[in-house]
């Protein structure tokens, strides 16, 4: 057994945890994604935990590749904040997504082109950490906890681990940071 673990996906230590359910190419989890710095900078670190949980969804056809590369190890903790560790997919969803979820470009790309495009962006070499096969585990951790609170799909939100159904990526952060405990 690996002596090492992924880095949680977790944003500052507040007793408020807001977790979001995402899939690394889906638009609209990409939004999501966007807000989540803006989120906590108005929240504030100390009020609010912010954690990313990825949705990896089979018809998103690079997702569970992405998904390896943002969870694989990474050479030294100088990433506080994940955004290079999203996969760089972010700014540049149309390179790692099929057009439809069924053709275009990345028919002929292979999971090492993949790979490579993020470590192009992020900056960050993934080659290595992805070709563990420790890395399964933490893949599989995500999808189960998913599955134990009821998600299925991206984006989906749960604040004090109560899922809220009408959260969306499209409401303004200032709504996200004013949610009721109880909602």
């Amino acid at each position: 057994m690996n002596a090492w673990r992924a880095d949680p996906l977790v944003w500052g230590h507040g007793p408020r945890v807001f977790e979001v359910f995402l899939e690394p190419t889906c638009p609209f989890s990409i939004r999501a994604f966007g807000k989540l710095e803006d989120l906590l900078d108005k929240a504030g670190e100390d009020r609010i935990t912010v954690k990313i949980r990825l949705q990896s969804q089979p018809w998103h056809m690079y997702s569970g590749v992405i998904v390896r590369c943002i969870l694989a190890p990474r050479p030294s903790k100088a990433q506080r904040r994940p955004r290079n560790r999203y996969g760089g997919g972010s700014p540049h969803g149309e390179e790692f997504e099929f057009d439809r979820h069924c053709c275009g470009p990345n028919l002929d790309a292979t999971p090492t082109d993949i790979i490579r495009r993020i470590e192009g962006y992020s900056g960050v070499k993934l080659a290595e950490a992805c070709a563990i096969p420790d890395l399964d585990r933490e893949v599989k951790w995500h999808c189960k906890y998913a599955r134990q609170n009821g998600i299925h799909v991206s984006p989906t939100f749960m604040v004090d681990g109560l899922v809220q159904p009408d959260m969306s990526s499209g409401d303004p952060i200032a709504d996200w940071v004013e949610r009721p405990p109880d909602h």
